[in-house]
């Protein structure tokens, strides 16, 4: 009788096919849960290609206004490749396709880390904050794992859907991976991971998590010593100082900062108290057929008995956000804070945002105006 063992080759190459395919779904749908949040990030890449290829910055502009198109498009992709790969559908072109999209990546992420350009490529979302070389490792590795599937390709030859199984198993895939990223970008996330989650109290988030932990070094004679003070010796020469919990030594909020007209910093009103904030990131792209029903409940609330105070936050110039309110009968007190802690707040334009005392107690998006009962019923 004859013993077959594994081929070793055999089982890499499956390994690497199933971790291959696992993480362009999962990178995918991270992506997809907040489309509008890939769409800035993309914005960021074609800001920096626009400014130092000036000749074809028509190009990239163009791309621009056309991100979050290409936020869904791109991320349905990643999920509908992905799931292709797993089940071996036609799979040599769609490691061909693979590899477009991680060339693609692989610049994108190797021109951040090189040139100190955009900061975090948003590869995971924000679930999954990667600094711009670990992204270019992790693109070299996805690489790495597409080398071992392609050219071992004689170990994957069973396929596990054919003829119209196939197809049909392709068409429920990209439908479900577009419709979740459709809806994403006509609601909010459906999962937040950013700090004005809610739940979160940004107060609270303003503050470090812990006091600062230092680590020292010293030299004498040759000798290194590391401590957690100031040896008593003073013949120890100091050399370094190390902060042993950066992340938690630090605020997880740093620029949440509200001014009045008059430039005064009300943030602590702001953060005080039943608030209803209308968030307006931007009055050139906000959806001006809301103010309506906007401006119906900001009525109803400032008869509540829960004592909710309406304003608005914007970061658009005084003057031009002053002609946009009268356009659309805002009565509202407003006032203003930075554009990207805005987009960090909501990804909705406007978008409304419901806090006590700094509790972030609810978010709407414009497309989910709430009745005041609901808001009321948030704020309990």
């Amino acid at each position: 009788m004859k013993i077959y063992l594994p081929q070793p080759m055999r089982q890499v190459t499956r390994l690497c096919w199933a971790m291959l395919g696992i993480l362009f779904i999962f990178s995918g749908l991270i992506k997809l849960n907040d489309p509008v949040g890939t769409a800035y990030k993309l914005e960021e890449y074609f800001e920096v290609f626009a400014d130092d290829v000036p000749f074809l910055s028509w190009l990239f502009d163009a791309l621009k206004n056309a991100s979050r198109f290409l936020s869904v498009a791109l991320s349905s992709l990643e999920v509908i490749l992905g799931v292709a790969l797993l089940l071996r559908w036609y799979l040599r072109q769609t490691l061909y396709a693979l590899l477009a999209l991680l060339v693609f990546f692989t610049f994108l992420t190797f021109y951040s880390a090189a040139f100190n350009k955009v900061t975090d490529c948003g590869c995971f979302g924000d679930f999954i904050k990667l600094t711009p070389w670990t992204s270019f490792t992790k693109d070299l590795f996805l690489l790495l794992l597409w080398g071992v599937v392609f050219f071992n390709l004689k170990h994957l030859r069973r396929s596990f859907v054919r003829g119209m199984g196939g197809l049909m198993a392709m068409t429920f895939a990209s439908a479900l991976a577009i419709g979740i990223g459709v809806r994403a970008l006509g609601h909010l996330p459906y999962f937040d991971f950013l700090p004005y989650k809610v739940g979160n109290n940004i107060p609270k988030l303003m503050k470090p998590a812990e006091a600062p932990r230092y680590q020292y070094t010293f030299t004498r004679n040759g000798q290194t010593l590391t401590a957690n003070d100031f040896p008593t010796d003073s013949t120890w020469k100091y050399q370094s100082m190390t902060v042993l919990n950066p992340e938690k030594s630090k605020p997880l909020i740093t620029d949440f900062v509200i001014t009045d007209p008059d430039g005064n910093d009300i943030t602590k009103q702001v953060l005080t108290g039943n608030k209803l904030i209308l968030i307006v990131q931007n009055t050139n792209k906000a959806d001006r057929e809301r103010f309506e029903q906007f401006n119906q409940l900001f009525a109803e609330a400032a008869k509540s008995r829960k004592h909710i105070d309406v304003l608005t936050i914007t970061s658009t110039a005084a003057g031009k956000f002053d002609s946009f309110r009268h356009d659309v009968n805002l009565a509202t007190p407003y006032s203003f804070a930075d554009a990207t802690v805005l987009k960090s707040v909501i990804r909705s334009n406007p978008g409304l945002l419901v806090l006590h005392d700094g509790t972030v107690m609810a978010k709407y998006h414009y497309h989910d105006i709430p009745a005041l009962y609901q808001v009321e019923k948030a704020i309990q």
